[in-house]
């Protein structure tokens, strides 16, 4: 129990990374906020967790609306007296060549990835700060490391993601407060099912070739990166002890990325 009676907040948290994440920490004893877009999906998320023995509430939380995310904070404070760990892991993917993509595409990507981690981070901290510190993980990519073609706003959002996870941990030392960022590689989510078709038809090849040729092209073995593989890293850094770890980049790629 690594995690007993730390409390979390995770955006995105109604499926895919973030829920395995949510489950994981409650099963290490967090109290788990699980924030969505959508509340029904949020509260199936946190209705599961409870189900399982776990503690759980639903929160449903638009990244890009400032208010909805002071607000969302300030309910999982109100409800459990803390916070000592925020990630923030909402996102959204959009498909297309950069001299075909739109400011308003352009925008949607970056606002998810970017002003809602911005947004979540200056809410946790502000009670992190408070409180005597906590941790702030954010949900990168390799592509906060490396480009891929037809992704540029989502790209240019992780590549960012990074900047903004030094700064927390620059900042946010002298609180106790530590930050990371963890790049996996291609993870079988909602988010790269709706890839596969996508990058299909805009490289004009087969669904299959998309998976073996474009997405796992540069792993070692040919493998996705699985949702426990991040929900366990996850689970390593918010329990690690000390100041010594912060700030850093952690690649779960099967070997795409190595550096």
């Amino acid at each position: 129990m690594r995690l007993e009676d730390r409390v979390a907040i995770i955006t995105g948290a109604g499926r895919g990374i973030g829920r395995g994440i949510a489950e994981q920490y409650a099963r290490e004893g967090a109290r788990v906020a699980v924030a969505d877009l959508e509340a029904a999906t949020a509260e199936d998320a946190a209705a599961a967790i409870r189900d399982a023995g776990g503690e759980a509430i639903a929160v449903t939380m638009d990244v890009t609306d400032e208010n909805a995310v002071d607000s969302g904070v300030q309910r999982v404070i109100d409800t459990w007296g803390r916070l000592d760990i925020a990630i923030a892991n909402a996102g959204v993917q959009h498909i297309e060549a950069l001299d075909k993509l739109s400011l308003a595409d352009w925008r949607k990507v970056t606002a998810v990835h970017l002003d809602g981690a911005f947004l979540l981070t200056r809410a946790a901290l502000r009670h992190m700060y408070q409180g005597g510190g906590g941790t702030l993980l954010y949900m990168g990519s390799v592509h906060s490391l490396e480009a891929s073609p037809l992704k540029s706003p989502y790209v240019a959002a992780k590549h960012a993601l990074l900047g903004l996870c030094r700064s927390v941990a620059k900042e946010g030392a002298a609180h106790g407060v530590r930050s990371h960022i963890i790049c996996p590689g291609f993870v079988r989510t909602p988010l790269v099912e709706k890839q596969i078709p996508e990058q299909a038809r805009e490289l004009g090849i087969s669904e299959d070739e998309v998976v073996r040729n474009v997405m796992l092209k540069n792993t070692v073995d040919g493998e996705f990166t699985t949702v426990e593989d991040i929900a366990r890293l996850a689970t390593d850094l918010a329990a690690f002890p000390s100041a010594a770890l912060t700030g850093q980049s952690f690649v779960v790629s099967h070997g795409w990325h190595m550096g």
